[in-house]
């Protein structure tokens, strides 16, 4: 899968660093310019719906999991790659000070036909319900500029915004703006 971007927080030092590496799906869903995201209170940020991928389990397996626990999305079909974000940053868990993260996207289709726009009950973990976290579709558009927002001007931003906007953002460029311009 082809590398998006490769960033690393500036507090990372990884000559020193004990590292965690985790890997995680991530699902891009859209309907014209409307996008299927997550939606979470504490952070007050739009997030593509995934997570991490569990021992021994696929890329394709952990994403279908993950987009069906925290959207309640019915008839999956993983349709392509799009692309790894891969980020360093602190982590305080694990015996380790810094996070490997790799994050995989892929383009993803649900129908949209069944249950309320192709979403059915969500199956969220308490610290997700405990953060307000809930499944949206909206305007792509009107979410980047909702991150965009909250990056400017909220100190208390959660720590995968930059990755979340940088994604929505490439979406736009790569999926939205090319099949338009094949109009």
């Amino acid at each position: 899968m082809r590398l998006l971007k490769s960033t690393q927080d500036p507090a990372v030092n990884l000559l020193t660093a004990r590292v965690f590496h985790r890997r995680a799906a991530r699902a891009i869903v859209l309907s014209g310019d409307d996008i299927l995201l997550l939606y979470t209170q504490k952070y007050h940020d739009y997030s593509l719906p995934g997570g991490g991928i569990d021992e021994g389990e696929s890329v394709e397996a952990g994403l279908i999991r993950e987009l069906r626990e925290e959207t309640g999305a019915i008839a999956i079909q993983v349709l392509a790659p799009f692309g790894c974000y891969e980020e360093f940053r602190p982590w305080y868990r694990e015996n380790a000070n810094v996070v490997h993260m790799e994050s995989y996207c892929y383009q993803c289709e649900i129908d949209t036909y069944l249950g309320v726009r192709g979403l059915g009950k969500p199956s969220l973990e308490a610290h997700e319900i405990k953060n307000g976290m809930r499944p949206e579709w909206i305007n792509i558009y009107q979410a980047i500029a909702h991150n965009e927002d909250v990056q400017r001007n909220h100190p208390h931003k959660g720590q995968s915004i930059e990755r979340e906007t940088y994604l929505l953002k490439r979406i736009v460029e790569e999926l939205l703006n090319s099949s338009k311009s094949k109009c």
